[in-house]
């Protein structure tokens, strides 16, 4: 069983795949997509599209975690990194994979069991759990990677089908 975690983003999307078939989920791929801010918008958008059909085709993720927006003060950065988003759900309707939005209180409580925890705890967890060498960086690396163990450990999918 695989999943992608996502963290979206217009400057950078998170993407980390783990595998589940076995009792603890194991790294596949992960990295970052990135657009320049040189790019016009519609530019940016499609190169995260391109990236994103290039990662589905080569892992076949079966389902996907993506980190849910919060936004409270910059409504243009909330309004770029939304349209980025909308691509990255309407790609992965494409190919048929489910999308499962979480919280950031949400993947903080499935990686480390509380809620509250800081970035870089949740960054060392995550190394840890997926018995990774070092942080992944950008941070929106590990953060992906966050979103997908959560996926695993809130969803159903812990077995095989």
């Amino acid at each position: 069983m695989r999943i992608i975690g996502i963290d979206p983003g217009l400057a950078i999307v998170g993407f980390g795949i783990i595998d589940c078939s076995s009792r603890n989920p194991q790294p596949v791929s992960y990295g970052a997509i990135t657009t320049p801010a040189t790019l016009s918008m519609g530019e940016r958008l499609l190169t995260i599209r391109t990236h994103l059909q290039s990662i589905l085709q080569t892992h076949a993720p079966v389902c996907c975690g993506i980190e849910r927006l919060f936004f409270s003060r910059n409504t243009k950065t909330a309004m770029a990194v939304s349209q980025a988003r909308g691509v990255i759900l309407c790609t992965l309707e494409e190919y048929g994979i489910p999308a499962f939005d979480y919280t950031p209180t949400q993947v903080k409580q499935a990686v480390l069991g509380f809620g509250g925890a800081d970035k870089k705890q949740v960054q060392f967890m995550t190394k840890e759990l997926l018995r990774l060498t070092r942080v992944p960086q950008p941070d929106d690396v590990a953060d992906a990677l966050a979103v997908a163990i959560c996926h695993y450990h809130t969803s159903s999918l812990h077995y095989k089908p």
